[in-house]
């Protein structure tokens, strides 16, 4: 029996077009969210970077208090603005009060370069996790520990404040 030719074969037109055009817009779909996945995992290495930088300037500042022991033991690094000092750049030098405002004025210009809208301050302080840059909260309260704060810009799409705080003892 011929059944072939009673029966003529069927085409399938246009059916395998949108089957491409389907599978294509599903590639496109998961190719955006990989893209996104990619910016939001830029985005969260670079904040890494941002804290990795607060936490090394901190440990920083913390080895310069403590280079500088006798302006430490008399309080010269509390609640110090730090002001360029060029004598410390001369061959006389600088004394132990001056050495104390430059460490934080360069310290400071590190902060400001290594972070976005960086910021530091020292002081002694028993609530450490409090503050601001412009209000950074210290109670200078005796025998509370030496606290150093640093802030900066975060980027995320709010440009949250970010703080960094460690706490020493001398």
């Amino acid at each position: 029996m011929l059944t072939g030719a009673l029966h003529p074969r069927r085409r399938s037109g246009g059916f395998t077009m949108l089957e491409i055009l389907i599978s294509i817009i599903i590639l496109s779909i998961g190719l955006l969210g990989l893209a996104s996945l990619q910016a939001f995992s830029l985005r969260n290495a670079g904040n890494a970077n941002f804290r990795g930088a607060a936490t090394q300037q901190a440990y920083d500042l913390a080895d310069r208090m403590r280079a500088n022991k006798a302006a430490l033991d008399i309080g010269s690094y509390n609640n110090q603005q730090g002001v360029q000092v060029t004598s410390c750049f001369q061959a006389a030098g600088c004394n132990t009060l001056e050495m104390a405002q430059m460490d934080v004025y360069v310290w400071n210009e590190n902060n400001a370069r290594l972070l976005p809208s960086g910021r530091g301050f020292v002081c002694t302080d028993s609530t450490p996790n409090d503050g601001t840059p412009t209000a950074p909260a210290c109670d200078n309260i005796p025998n509370s520990p030496y606290v150093i704060k640093i802030w900066w810009d975060e980027r995320t799409s709010t440009g949250a404040l970010q703080q960094f705080v460690t706490t020493f003892r001398p």
